[in-house]
């Protein structure tokens, strides 16, 4: 597929990789910005991609119909034929309702190449990142409609031969969607969002560490890449892919009727699951993405006032159920009025979560967590605090003793105990930094780890308020 595009820039597979990225990310953004948000539930568009589904927003993934090709042995459309969105049964909310899989002959160039082909009645766009025999990597991106559509004519040649019937449909609705000329604002607001996706990086005086320019658009890279980062980012990259695959296929089983309950509830665990663990993944992977940046303003952090309270609506009962999990109990103390705070709402329910689950795992059975959340001057308090309950009042309270950590290169620590592996603490704070929150850890007699997080008020909601229960 990357032969069909018109510009392509040869770069190091870091570069070429960071470029895809960027780029999807920004396509992500514009995908949110351009669909109807009054109609979530109807489908407004068409994605192929592979290895995996590239879209984990709930907007998107209710909204778009998504087939997912994979390079795998078998061909999960013998067991889940293709549904057209009107015939797909009634799925869990929380399912992403349109996911198809078809697979590639494990000869197949394609297997090869990541891409990304988006169809929408407001425009059409082709991403491909296509790794060479030499080891080079080169990323390219179009809306022409020329472009996209011989983009679409190369899949579709594969899909009629392996299965005539779901090409017949899946070409019904591509030419639903048929490409179009782009309309220029929707250029401009796609360079917009590249522009902020783009880390701010010093020029490299050698040739090598200087950013390779990507195709119709102008980019900066970061130099050199610690080995434990690349090594992480790699490990995250390969971990998230399969799991992917493994909950679209689950997703896929779930939407047939004849299942036993029982049937239902295992799938339904690994859902969860894995969708934990893709969760983990990618805050791994943003973590050693902020380590790439010459700074901690990388672009994946964009600062914008944002609803606290919605995000902590739909955490706290997440982490209820982590703090469950582990026999502990958790508690929340939230004010009367929550006030608007300055960070980025697409990490921020992450960061927090993933900070919540690594407390969760430090603590031994029965202990009780505490949850916070206070005004601090011109900032907001989200403090956790372990209380360790003692039977006996009479007796004095064993100090706490702080979980054994021992370093696993730059950015991860693993606890002996539990096995569990985990971001430091210096990477963590990085992480609050890069969202415009900061992160105090401090050891306490009698009440172990206390952590303490900051968030910025916007200029507005700068007052005091109660607090509630």
């Amino acid at each position: 597929m990357a032969q069909n595009q018109s510009s392509l820039a040869e770069c190091s597979p870091a570069k070429a990789e960071r470029q895809w990225r960027v780029s999807l990310a920004a396509t992500e953004h514009l995908l949110l910005n351009t669909l109807a948000s009054d109609s979530v539930d109807a489908t407004q568009g068409l994605v192929l991609a592979a290895p995996a589904p590239l879209f984990s927003q709930p907007k998107l993934t209710q909204s778009l119909q998504t087939v997912s090709f994979t390079a795998k042995p078998f061909n999960p459309l013998a067991l889940m034929p293709f549904q057209m969105p009107d015939a797909i049964a009634p799925v869990n909310e929380e399912m992403a309702p349109h996911e198809s899989v078809l697979s590639l002959l494990p000869a197949d160039p394609l297997g090869a190449e990541q891409f990304c082909l988006v169809f929408t009645d407001k425009f059409s766009l082709v991403l491909v990142l296509a790794t060479h025999k030499n080891g080079k990597k080169t990323f390219s991106f179009s809306f022409e409609p020329e472009v996209v559509q011989q983009a679409w004519r190369s899949l579709g040649a594969r899909v009629m031969l392996a299965n005539p019937e779901f090409f017949a449909r899946l070409d019904t609705l591509v030419q639903q969607y048929s490409p179009v000329a782009p309309d220029c604002r929707i250029m401009i607001q796609f360079s917009q969002l590249l522009l902020q996706e783009l880390a701010e990086v010093e020029e490299a005086g050698d040739k090598e560490d200087k950013p390779c320019s990507m195709p119709n658009a102008q980019c900066s890279m970061p130099n050199a890449q610690n080995p434990d980062v690349e090594l992480l980012q790699a490990f995250a990259h390969e971990v998230r892919t399969p799991l992917t695959t493994i909950r679209t296929m689950t997703r896929l089983l779930l939407k047939r009727r004849d299942l036993d309950g029982s049937v239902i509830n295992r799938l339904k665990i690994i859902d969860h699951e894995c969708t934990e663990q893709i969760d983990r993944m990618e805050l791994l992977f943003k973590a050693a993405e902020l380590e790439t940046t010459a700074s901690a303003k990388s672009p994946k952090t964009q600062l914008t006032p944002m609803s606290l309270d919605q995000v902590l609506q739909q955490s706290i009962p997440r982490w209820e159920q982590a703090a469950h999990r582990r026999n502990l109990t958790l508690n929340v103390v939230l004010p009367q009025q929550l006030p608007t705070v300055v960070s980025n709402p697409m990490m921020l329910d992450q960061v927090l979560t993933g900070l919540i689950e690594n407390f969760t795992r430090s603590l031994p059975a029965g202990s009780h967590i505490q949850v916070q959340v206070i005004p601090a001057g011109d900032q907001l308090k989200l403090q956790l605090s372990p209380q360790f309950g003692c039977k006996d009042s009479s007796k004095a309270a064993i100090p706490a003793t702080p979980p054994i950590r021992k370093a696993l290169g730059q950015l991860l620590m693993f606890q002996p105990e539990t096995g569990t592996i985990s971001l430091n603490i210096a990477a963590t704070k990085h992480l609050f930094q890069a969202i415009g929150g900061k992160l105090i850890v401090r050891q306490r007699p009698h009440y172990g780890e206390v952590l303490t997080i900051f968030l910025p008020l916007e200029v507005s909601n700068k007052h005091q308020f109660g607090a509630k229960a």
